[in-house]
């Protein structure tokens, strides 16, 4: 593959994964989601149509916006009765991502740093372009000759999404109420075995942010990158089936690998951050340098 196909490639996934931003997207029609006077989502113009006949629960459009009733005011009242909604659209509604339903809770909040304002079904937050979070760990090995090369997973085809694709050696979203440190060592163990000891040593190394849009809805998300240099006797092996094999492979084959559709696409920028900050990608060479950076970390 050429270095110019390479980049276009390249370039075309980041518009991809960010096409919320793009001219003719649904931004223009969404409503600004809102809890107690802050945004925390963007809510797609199909789901706003069902959201008038809960009446209880959401107000009436205004200003652009649709926001919870005032008389939901505590975290728990607020997640109960989102809750309540959704089960009941889960029924009634052919909406494809809660067929997806994982019992599995995020938080809500306008910024990562802010407190929670409620907790929403992971399955349904596209429905309400939330911002949903996660962890994602660069694990590589370096030779003692200098040789950097990477450890990825395939994922296992029973996975609900993108199953059987490239993935980052471990991953995985952050719950309601887990922090960050503790879901990368849960991830590391539970998909790839790799030792509390050992992940513990991940460094924090940068975040990557996009917004894309399907059929399901918005998706805002950041991911918390960090990379792990991982011994090099050390092997992943499969833990919880989420994952059907790890490869050990150069760096080169894995920048090649990017411009390819074997890989989950958000790991693939993940991978992309990491070339860039090790300098494995050049500004005086790559002419979409500027593009890669500024499709890394894009922000509503």
């Amino acid at each position: 593959m050429s270095s110019c196909s390479w980049s276009e490639k390249v370039l075309q996934l980041l518009r991809r994964m960010n096409n919320f931003h793009s001219p003719g997207s649904s931004r223009t029609r969404c409503l600004r989601f809102e809890i107690d006077g802050a945004q925390v989502g963007w809510i797609p113009p199909h789901v706003a149509s069902l959201l008038n006949r809960y009446s209880t629960v959401f107000s009436e459009p205004r200003n652009g916006a649709v926001s919870l009733l005032p008389r939901l005011d505590s975290y728990s009242t607020r997640s109960e009765a989102v809750d309540a909604v959704l089960q009941n659209l889960r029924q009634e509604e052919p909406l494809g991502c809660l067929r997806g339903w994982r019992d599995e809770r995020y938080s809500v909040m306008p910024k990562y740093s802010d407190p929670p304002l409620m907790s929403m079904e992971r399955a349904a937050t596209s429905l309400f372009g939330v911002r949903r979070y996660g962890v994602h760990i660069n694990g590589y090995t370096v030779s003692d000759s200098g040789e950097m090369s990477m450890w990825l997973a395939r994922r296992s085809n029973t996975k609900q999404t993108y199953p059987g694709l490239l993935d980052n050696v471990a991953a995985g979203g952050l719950a309601a109420g887990v922090g960050i440190k503790h879901t990368l060592v849960k991830e590391c163990e539970e998909e790839a075995c790799i030792p509390a000891a050992i992940a513990e040593k991940a460094c924090p190394v940068a975040t990557v942010s996009y917004t894309y849009e399907d059929q399901d809805g918005v998706f805002p998300e950041c991911q918390f990158v960090f990379d792990l240099e991982l011994p090099l006797e050390f092997r992943p092996r499969v833990g919880d089936g989420e994952v059907q094999d790890f490869y050990l492979l150069p760096i080169e084959k894995v920048t090649e690998l990017l411009a390819t559709d074997d890989f989950k696409p958000n790991c693939a920028m993940v991978v992309l951050d990491f070339l860039i900050r090790h300098s494995l990608i050049d500004p005086d060479t790559e002419p979409f340098y500027q593009d890669f950076i500024t499709g890394l970390h894009q922000t509503l």
